[in-house]
């Protein structure tokens, strides 16, 4: 597994979640984007002793909302820049990323920025401020575990510091951020349903589970020291779609899928089309707070094995522990051993103040997601089958 040459740590999987935060120092609008958008193959007009080409972009007001993202090549984003292009109350989508996002039109500008080098918080307060951006989201995070643990503190934690460092500097009406129903752990001593109230008590040893906790820390200081900031976290149960890509529906896609002898947990799933409208909602509204974002329903993971049409081979907990471990070691598992506690103990989020404050009911099921995933996943199964020489 080769990683990319920016970070020579960084893993090869997840590359449009890492790269909002990593790369050079430049901002670069899209084609279409204003009069300050060079034409194909021109080359960017030189800064004048007046004003920078960023401050130029943005003199004139905007006629409608300016929303900002990290992470726009992501998954999450990429789709959420389609849904906001559309909207007509949105006058402009400002990307953070260094790679530009498979979608966007003329509403799209891109502003190349590395989150983990500190001088990034004045470079990110000059585009919010010359952008005129309202509203913030920040989504750039690991959809996957990854065994480079110094790259991904340095991606998660201290860019969302450097993130909110700038942010400070701005005039944000609205704060976003995305997160996971996976934070609460899973533990014997779970409810059936864990609440917005519930401590978030997954592995603090685990790099993937304490980089977001201490996301959701910083949002939540900066919630309450910045006034007239609306600081709202969405906790999006794990994402099944036909299009996503996750430690989850890797984990599903193998013909041999690991189950824990002797333990048949509940699971949930949130459908992509529902997380993105979850979001959505968060940018259109005001809700300030933490919520959970989950399909209707659970099943257990027997069932979900049985659905994807996959063979279970369970395993002792003893040794599944050690057997992982050495996987995760040669790059060879999907994640590390703390996430087997979630093949053992539930970890079932309630999404009840989610329908009621912010009136998000999910058109998906648990179970409509995973056979729309499981859909996708047996036509891309029978091409690689076809792509296999005989």
């Amino acid at each position: 597994m080769a990683p990319p040459s920016e970070h020579p740590d960084a893993p090869a999987n997840d590359l449009a979640e890492q790269s909002s935060f990593a790369g050079v120092d430049r901002a670069a609008p899209a084609p279409g984007a204003g009069a300050a958008a060079s034409g194909p193959g021109e080359p960017a007009a030189p800064a004048s002793a007046e004003a920078s080409p960023l401050s130029r972009q943005a003199s004139s007001r905007p006629r409608g909302r300016v929303v900002a993202l990290t992470g726009a090549a992501s998954f999450l984003g990429r789709n959420l820049i389609g849904i906001l292009e559309e909207d007509p109350g949105i006058a402009r989508v400002v990307a953070i990323d260094i790679k530009p996002p498979d979608t966007g039109g003329s509403k799209l500008r891109l502003h190349s920025v590395d989150l983990t080098a500190p001088a990034s918080e004045e470079r990110v307060a000059e585009v919010l401020a010359a952008e005129q951006v309202d509203t913030l989201v920040h989504l750039c995070f690991l959809s996957s575990p990854t065994p480079a643990t110094a790259w991904a503190h340095e991606l998660e934690s201290v860019g969302t510091m450097h993130l909110l460092h700038g942010a400070r500097q701005a005039s944000l009406r609205k704060l976003i951020l995305w997160s996971q129903t996976i934070l609460y752990g899973a533990h014997p001593t779970n409810p059936n349903f864990l609440t917005e109230k519930h401590p978030l008590r997954a592995d603090p040893d685990e790099r993937f589970f304490a980089d977001k906790m201490a996301a959701e820390r910083e949002f939540n200081a900066f919630g309450a020291k910045a006034k007239g900031t609306t600081v709202t976290i969405l906790r999006t149960a794990p994402i099944l779609g036909p299009t996503v890509q996750n430690y989850l529906t890797r984990y599903l896609a193998r013909r041999l899928v690991m189950t824990m002898l002797g333990f048949d947990p509940l699971w949930q799933f949130i459908h992509e089309v529902d997380a993105i409208a979850a979001f959505k909602l968060a940018i259109d509204g005001d809700f300030p707070g933490t919520f959970n974002i989950v399909g209707d329903g659970v099943l257990p993971v027997s069932t979900i094995v049985r659905l994807a049409g996959r063979t279970p081979f369970p395993v002792l907990h003893s040794a599944a522990g050690p057997l992982v471990a050495a996987l995760w070691a040669a790059h060879a598992a999907i994640a590390p051993p703390s996430f087997l506690r979630y093949l053992r103990y539930v970890c079932v989020a309630d999404g009840e103040k989610a329908a009621r404050v912010m009136g998000f009911r999910p058109v998906y099921t648990t179970r409509e997601a995973l056979l729309d995933y499981i859909s996708a996943q047996r036509l891309r199964d029978v091409r690689l089958l076809q792509e296999t020489p005989a």
